[in-house]
């Protein structure tokens, strides 16, 4: 008998439990290393991800503060729309939201170590080219449906359904909701009274 014979063999007497042994341990350390990495993954893209975290650094804190005084922040539902919310795709498209969420962030830091001086209304206007209405729609879903309000109904319908030719984005009527200094915290129940008071 030559060697590829008896080494054919020795490996069909192997028992079936032995067979099963080496991947599962295999499985089992795989699990062990992968668990604490996702999850410290996960902790740290979910603490990178906080209007408070986006705020310790000083370009960003007179947004913040402006963005607390929002109806974002501010109204009778009690939903808050807070940076991610805006600034990023939304987490279901996964890959987009990892690359744009990395990519704001080297770019946040190497602005914060190389420019002098922070332009808020520049960068606004920058981040304000970049929204798609699709960002917005993430929480404005039903936007057509507004009983009581007929020219937003038909001015969204415009949005929605536009001609070739005819795009708008939703921040080309609707750009001063956020970021604006207020010494008010504005609800959005309470606009008439803002508008009385000169604000």
């Amino acid at each position: 008998m030559n060697q590829r014979e008896s080494t054919g063999a020795s490996n069909s007497k192997m028992p079936d439990w032995k067979k099963i042994v080496k991947p599962a341990v295999l499985i089992s350390i795989g699990i062990m290393v992968a668990f604490p990495v996702f999850s410290m993954l996960y902790y740290t893209m979910y603490r990178t991800s906080t209007p408070g975290f986006c705020a310790s650094c000083h370009e960003i804190r007179f947004a913040y503060n402006t963005w607390k005084t929002s109806t974002h922040v501010n109204n009778a539902q009690g939903f808050v729309a807070d940076c991610m919310d805006c600034h990023l795709p939304a987490p279901h498209e996964t890959f987009q939201f990892f690359y744009a969420k990395t990519f704001h962030g080297i770019k946040d830091i190497f602005m914060h170590f190389t420019q002098d001086e922070y332009d808020h209304e520049k960068n606004r206007q920058k981040a304000y080219a970049s929204f798609t209405n699709n960002q917005c729609q993430k929480c404005h879903r039903n936007i057509l449906n507004i009983p009581d309000k007929r020219g937003a109904m038909l001015a969204h319908r415009t949005v929605l359904y536009a001609r070739p030719g005819y795009e708008k984005k939703c921040v080309d009527c609707h750009k001063n909701l956020v970021h604006n200094k207020s010494e008010l915290y504005r609800y959005k129940q309470y606009q008439d009274s803002y508008r009385g008071l000169g604000a």
